[in-house]
């Protein structure tokens, strides 16, 4: 769009804005092929001299405009979607990572991402070191190595909720020339845009708050556009000839967006993790509500931490508009419109009173899952980080007394009276 328009507006119209004639309602191009009128046309898209649909493993209308409208809603110059949100960071990494390269990361993250890191991508002759990140700027920039290629976090960690430190992280990655990576799942463009925070590139598992409603798996890559590959030094697969595409140079033909071509044409196109058209045309119309739920979400979330820190059962709470939780201030400065419908709080008693409680729900669902209308319950120990040691688990912020809650859009009555019962 070449207005600057609101999120809510962006929301609603960012990908699919329907011409004279058309359906209003973005179509479903549920297609594998495209028919091409001569054979010099389909040649030139394979060799990237014009740009269209060659199969729709490499890219698709439906999901296309899926793509347009969350980068319109991140400010990035273009998107790339993928079947989930773990394919798409796999995705982001590998269209610059090889076997050889390092990744510096912080602790606050996902359960799989920090298995993906320190399991998969070890295989795979990629090592990661993860940082607190608490730690000084000095101690992150002891950490960075010649062939340290990325420096990732999340906006809001899961299931710490640490709300990272952009000011701190974005100085480290941009002095030293190293692109800087950001999960937004939790936040939301609604609530933060990482990248007019520093950041270079952006990750959504859409799978989330996008979606919504728990029914369609996706992920998506955002790029800036703000990050001079050349510059840099670190990347020679997008500014050096690349031999399968006859010698051509990302940089040099793409420009600012080389970074999410190579990722379209080499990483999707290799790896096959392709977004279904179907599930793209759900993602992008759920987008159309995100703003009205976002609110409705953070809302809700806050008045269950208040409620959950006055509960005499409950050891602690972490929610980032709590004053007592540790980022508080950070969230203050970053978080100006709400921090989401996560939050996490201790039983007293420990592992075994944790899996009681959640025996004793009624309304709230036990389901592997954020980000869904409908409130859910997981203890992250025994479930979505139990392939992690304990040692493991502490850092990344996992206690055996943790219950993540992520609040959905229920009556609050209702909620609070079935976490009150469940606690007693």
């Amino acid at each position: 769009m070449s207005r600057e328009f609101t999120t809510e507006t962006l929301c609603i119209h960012g990908g699919y804005r329907a011409k004279s004639g058309e359906a209003q309602v973005l179509p479903i191009t549920q297609s594998t092929t495209y028919r091409h009128d001569s054979p010099e046309h389909l040649a030139d898209l394979f060799d990237l001299k014009e740009l269209g649909w060659i199969y729709s493993r490499i890219g698709n209308p439906t999901v296309g405009h899926f793509e347009e409208k969350i980068s319109n809603l991140e400010g990035g110059i273009g998107g790339l979607a993928f079947a989930s949100g773990q394919a798409a960071i796999t995705g982001a990494i590998l269209t610059i990572c090889s076997a050889g390269d390092h990744i510096l990361a912080s602790t606050n993250l996902y359960g799989g991402t920090i298995t993906l890191f320190t399991s998969t991508l070890k295989k795979l002759g990629i090592e990661v070191t993860l940082v607190d990140p608490n730690a000084k700027k000095e101690d992150i920039e002891s950490l960075i190595k010649e062939n340290t290629k990325i420096i990732y976090g999340e906006t809001i960690g899961n299931p710490g909720l640490n709300v990272l430190d952009f000011e701190k992280f974005s100085s480290v990655a941009k002095e030293n020339q190293i692109v800087f990576i950001v999960d937004n799942t939790f936040a939301t463009p609604v609530l933060f845009k990482p990248l007019e925070h520093g950041a270079n590139i952006v990750i959504h598992s859409a799978t989330k708050y996008i979606d919504g409603h728990a029914t369609s798996l996706g992920g998506v890559i955002i790029d800036g556009g703000n990050f001079d590959w050349k510059a840099s030094g670190r990347y020679p697969d997008l500014t050096e000839p690349d031999s399968s595409y006859h010698g051509l140079v990302f940089t040099e033909a793409f420009g600012p967006a080389a970074y999410i071509f190579k990722a379209r044409v080499h990483i999707l196109r290799d790896f096959g993790g392709a977004l279904s058209p179907f599930n793209a045309f759900m993602l992008h119309n759920s987008l159309e509500t995100l703003h009205l739920r976002v609110e409705k979400h953070c809302e809700n979330a806050l008045q269950l931490a208040l409620f959950l820190e006055g509960n005499d059962k409950v050891e602690w709470v972490k929610y980032p508009l709590l004053e007592s939780h540790e980022t508080y201030d950070l969230a203050k400065k970053y978080l100006t419109k709400g921090a989401s419908g996560v939050l996490s709080f201790g039983i007293k008693g420990g592992y075994d009173k944790a899996i009681q409680f959640m025996e004793k729900i009624e309304l709230i669902s036990l389901v592997t899952h954020v980000g869904d209308l409908r409130t859910s319950v997981l203890h992250p120990a025994s479930t979505s980080h139990r392939q992690l040691s304990k040692e493991e688990q502490n850092k990344s912020g996992v206690t055996p007394d943790l219950i993540r809650l992520s609040v959905g859009l229920e009556n609050i009555n209702d909620l609070i009276i079935d976490l009150e019962e469940a606690l007693k």
